[in-house]
């Protein structure tokens, strides 16, 4: 794993996705180099990366609202690249704290690009969601369906699709590509990072997860009345570790070609929540009890990627299904049943 292809800034980098996306890009010979505030993650996770990959990776905290640290951290560390995760997530609170998500989402991601061309910086790759197309107009999901996100959330995030088209296009040298992500669930297999959600889980996975691990007494099940094959809502989930592979893609496709694109990263297979719960009892050998609760607004009924542009233009597909999503995600909690707060047990 030696590192000789290049530095990449990594905003988010200990968040569930950013670390998963650490260790695949050391794999990959690259050198992330981690921007974090922790405002929604735990140091613990790149403390364990750097386990993992045997050597100590370098970690800024920080905010990316400070421009002069990212232009700083840019230049110190000559990065020829940035992977921007850093940001707020949940589309219920959204709806609650507008002015912090067009705060952390938008703004952030403005003071970052200006670092960039601050520091001479000019890849760019964005976390973008699926999200940005709010209700269905037909399935599966092609990058060209009409964009309408139905939440603030889905909006900062088509606000930052904007702002990267219009620099990109115009004559400054940016390249740029958005990664519009559907449901990521898992776990690397070492059990050592996962998804740790700070308070209630947003997501289904890391819900069903603590039921089963014994942190919370059963899940609700928002709605079993739409027009699915068994009522719940269906969804494209996606392994986290097949995503963090996505990305060495798309950074390796922008360092080979000129110019900007955007893809979807999903797998193209929808599963119902059901589905999910069955996939999950069957990995952890538990029931898992659920209540059947009132639709939340805004879910619509299905969901799911076509991941074709992916693959032509990235040599990518999801490799993991719901059988190996279920098996790492239970691994992963199971063995840290707290999280990153899980104490790490000491020879007697």
């Amino acid at each position: 794993m030696n590192a000789d292809k290049g530095r990449v800034l990594v905003t988010g980098g200990a968040g569930f996705i950013g670390s998963h996306t650490c260790l695949a890009l050391v794999g990959a010979g690259w050198t992330p180099i981690i921007l974090d505030n922790f405002c929604n993650s735990s140091p613990t996770a790149i403390k364990r990366v750097s386990e993992l990959v045997q050597r100590e990776l370098v970690l800024v905290e920080g905010d990316i609202r400070d421009t002069d640290l990212c232009e700083k951290t840019l230049k110190d560390h000559s990065c020829e690249a940035v992977i921007h995760f850093a940001g707020l997530k949940a589309v219920g609170e959204s709806h609650e704290k507008p002015l912090d998500y067009y705060d952390a989402n938008v703004l952030g991601s403005h003071s970052l690009l200006r670092a960039m061309s601050a520091a001479s910086v000019n890849r760019f790759i964005f976390s973008s969601s699926a999200t940005v197309y709010g209700v269905p107009q037909s399935l599966p999901l092609t990058e060209d369906h009409p964009l309408a996100p139905t939440n603030p959330y889905g909006q900062t995030k088509l606000a930052v699709e904007n702002l990267l088209r219009d620099v990109a296009q115009s004559g400054q040298g940016l390249q740029c590509a958005i990664l519009r992500y559907f449901n990521p669930v898992g776990a690397d297999v070492s059990t050592r990072i996962g998804e740790d959600p700070r308070g209630i889980p947003n997501n289904l996975m890391p819900y069903i997860a603590q039921v089963a691990v014994g942190r919370r007494p059963h899940l609700n099940v928002m709605g079993n009345d739409y027009d699915t094959p068994d009522g719940t809502g269906v969804r494209d989930y996606i392994h986290v570790v097949d995503l963090a592979e996505a990305h060495v893609k798309a950074l390796e496709r922008l360092v080979s070609h000129d110019g900007s694109f955007t893809v979807n990263l999903g797998t193209g297979t929808g599963y119902s929540v059901l589905d999910m719960v069955r996939g999950f009892e069957k990995a952890c050998g538990k029931t898992i009890p659920y209540e059947i609760a009132k639709r939340r607004a805004g879910d619509v009924a299905s969901m799911y990627a076509d991941p074709a542009l992916a693959e032509t233009l990235l040599g990518w597909r999801a490799s993991r299904g719901i059988d190996e999503m279920c098996r790492d995600h239970w691994n992963w909690q199971s063995a840290n049943p707290n999280g990153y707060d899980t104490p790490v047990e000491t020879p007697a």
